[in-house]
């Protein structure tokens, strides 16, 4: 299995592969839009993305592309992300004069920036263990990055500090993608056509994604159309709202509900939303992610 995730060798989603799919070969790209395309194009049976973060929130473009692209969501996993301090051989923190990562990771570690290298000036870089690379490769004991345990290990690099993020109950959720056609053959899917178990065990608590338009924008529309579920007591845990585009001023909505698509009173469910929407879509049944790495 070749899965595909955005970023360099090292990077916390390679990590969040590594989880799901122990023995894949994992597939580095620069760009989300890389990463949906390696799949849909079928050069990779897998995608793993960040959809969101606890500190954070949202990451807006992955909810476009999944609308954009005909892929199905196979498995889940919550991840914590343990930010570590990195410079090249001989590297002291009080000698600092930049610190290179994503701007996330920057905004995570801001405390410690300021308590610990109050000199060092922050530079966004569009990846964790691209900056680390790319500290590696200047060799200049003043540069440091803020990335991962296994970034310093792929790029030689030493942990001048650790976990050094502001607010340790720091997970990112991230989403397994597969082709319509593939999805369900991982080993051990035994819960549905659509589900893909990774490296867990068969069961647990299953979820179903959708998105969803509204026909118009009038009063009681959004209630009507989430009050489908809790007629029949189906809990939702997220609603996330995107601009539809072209259409401004209306907007596309992302469910996660509990239960799954071929559930009976799913199914009815979706059926009443589908009279009251403009269209509906299921992005995938999964079973529940596990947090890794927690404390």
């Amino acid at each position: 299995m070749r899965v595909a995730f955005q970023g360099e060798t090292g990077a916390y989603s390679e990590e969040a592969v590594r989880g799901l799919y122990p023995d894949a070969e994992v597939v580095p790209c620069p760009d989300f839009d890389q990463v949906f395309e390696a799949v849909a194009g079928e050069a990779c049976d897998r995608a793993v993305i960040p959809i969101e973060n606890s500190l954070h929130g949202s990451v807006h473009q992955n909810y476009d592309l999944l609308r954009e692209h005909r892929l199905r969501i196979v498995a889940e996993t919550h991840l914590r992300v343990r930010h570590q301090l990195l410079g090249v051989r001989g590297a002291r923190a009080g000698d600092l004069v930049e610190v290179h990562s994503h701007p996330q990771a920057l905004g995570q570690c801001r405390d410690f920036l300021r308590r610990h290298v109050p000199g060092a000036r922050p530079i966004p870089a569009y990846d964790t263990a691209g900056a680390a690379r790319d500290v590696a490769r200047a060799g200049d004991r003043t540069h440091a990055a803020i990335a991962s345990r296994r970034a310093a290990e792929e790029y030689g690099l030493d942990i001048l500090a650790s976990d050094i993020e502001s607010n340790h109950q720091n997970y990112t959720r991230f989403l397994a993608l597969a082709r319509p056609e593939s999805a369900g053959k991982g080993a051990g899917s035994d819960t549905g056509p659509a589900t893909d178990s990774g490296s867990g065990s068969a069961a647990q608590t299953l979820k179903t994604s959708i998105l969803y338009a509204q026909k118009e924008n009038v009063p009681g529309g959004l209630f009507k159309s989430l009050a489908v579920f809790a007629l029949r007591d189906i809990d939702l845990f997220k609603i996330e709202s995107r601009p539809l585009v072209g259409s401004p001023g209306n907007y596309i909505f992302y469910l996660d509900l509990a239960g799954a698509e071929w559930d009976e009173h799913v199914q009815h469910a979706l059926s009443h939303l589908e009279e009251i929407a403009a269209y509906v879509t299921v992005l995938g049944t999964y079973a529940e992610g596990s947090r890794a790495g927690r404390d």
